[in-house]
């Protein structure tokens, strides 16, 4: 029976603690590791965008390809006759002008000849005189019955047999002068001389296959051949039947900044070349300047068209998703709107589209992080959407 006391004072300390438990459970203060209140979801985080407003601009339509200066006019320069140099009259790289003496040749051979040729038109001319006094004298022989018919028609054989030889001799001696005139070699062009490959004492001869005495090129005005994809071909037809189709030279190693040389397309070629896909076409310039140079390899920009008012953003804006494009644009409560677009025209780092409204900004940076409705922390951003150079390639 000792035991019964313990027993009664165990029980009543349980039931403190069981009482204690239930105290904490219904209101006491949460314990540290306790979990917190569910609660509504929390608005996502503003992000950081840079934006850029969308311009209204004229875009030249343009296409760029690569050209090669050619003079409009080279003449390899000849002997046409087998002789010696006796002088040379041409510097190397001159400037000559049409008809200027450049060469002259040992000539006493073709002298000789074509005195030899004029002496026998003297010779013949003065037998041609006495057969002309013959035929008078028979007809008034004949006139008079002393000789026969017969006569007469045979002093009128020798005459024209005698004025016949005299053409002959006066063209020997108009060939002789030609040939002499072989022993003046005259620039038959404006241009500028190349490397003059003859000095005086040189032989040279008539052969078409021989090397060239001199080379002279036409530098003003000067052409330059590109070619263009076979894709332009009706908007470059189109633009040269409006009028002078303009072209752009961009000559190698020009300063950034320096204005291109203008000319004008002359001519297009009349097939398309099948292999390649492209076709020929031909500009002319002035060159007074002499800045192009034939056989130099440079850039030439043709403006097409221009696009009057389009809408310009920077390429690095447009989101492209398999065939669909689209930017990011500032909505009104200023969060960030999915807007689809269509790009017209590609050039270099600016683009032309349709579907943005002229006052619109388009996110250029911080877009990859970005979802419709994400409220936006806009700063400026270190692109442009200024108007593009007309030196963009169409594509």
């Amino acid at each position: 029976m000792r035991s019964t006391p313990s027993l009664i004072l165990y029980g009543l300390a349980l039931t403190l603690l069981a009482g204690c438990g239930r105290k904490d459970d219904a209101g006491s203060p949460a314990t540290p590791g306790a979990a917190a209140p569910a609660g509504a979801a929390s608005a996502p985080p503003a992000q950081n965008v840079g934006v850029v407003a969308v311009r209204q601009a004229d875009v030249p339509v343009t296409v760029e390809a690569s050209g090669t200066v050619t003079a409009l006019q080279s003449v390899d320069l000849r002997a046409q006759t087998t002789s010696t140099v006796a002088q040379v009259l041409v510097k190397d790289g001159q400037n000559v002008k049409k008809g200027e003496l450049l060469f002259r040749f040992d000539d006493r051979a073709q002298r000789a000849d074509l005195e030899k040729a004029r002496a026998q038109l003297a010779r013949d001319r003065a037998a041609l005189g006495d057969l002309e006094r013959q035929f008078k004298r028979a007809q008034e022989l004949v006139a008079q019955n002393f000789v026969s018919r017969s006569a007469l028609d045979t002093a009128q054989a020798n005459l024209e047999s005698g004025q016949a030889l005299v053409k002959s001799d006066e063209a020997a001696i108009r060939a002789a002068q030609v040939t002499l005139g072989y022993n003046e070699l005259r620039a038959p062009i404006n241009g500028r001389v190349g490397i003059v490959s003859v000095y005086p004492g040189s032989l040279v001869q008539a052969n078409a296959t021989a090397a060239p005495l001199v080379n002279i090129a036409q530098l003003d005005p000067i052409g330059i051949t590109f070619v263009v994809p076979e894709t332009q071909l009706a908007s470059l037809l189109a633009a040269t039947r409006a009028g002078d189709l303009e072209v752009e030279a961009i000559t190698p190693g020009s300063a950034r900044g320096t204005a291109a040389l203008k000319g004008r397309v002359t001519a297009v070629d009349n097939l398309v070349d099948s292999a390649t896909g492209t076709i020929k076409v031909k500009a002319e310039f002035d060159n007074k300047a002499q800045a192009l140079w034939p056989g130099q390899y440079l850039r030439v920009r043709v403006t097409l068209r221009t696009l009057k008012g389009v809408t310009v953003v920077p390429q690095a804006a447009i989101i492209m998703r398999g065939n669909e494009r689209s930017v990011y644009v500032v909505g009104p409560d200023n969060t960030a709107k999915l807007v689809p677009v269509q790009v017209r025209q590609s050039m270099g780092e600016q683009a032309v589209v349709e579907g943005l409204d002229a006052a619109a900004q388009v996110v250029m940076e911080g877009k990859q992080n970005l979802r419709p409705g994400t409220p936006l922390r806009i700063q400026p951003s270190g692109g442009s959407a200024a108007a593009p150079a007309a030196s963009g390639a169409s594509k």
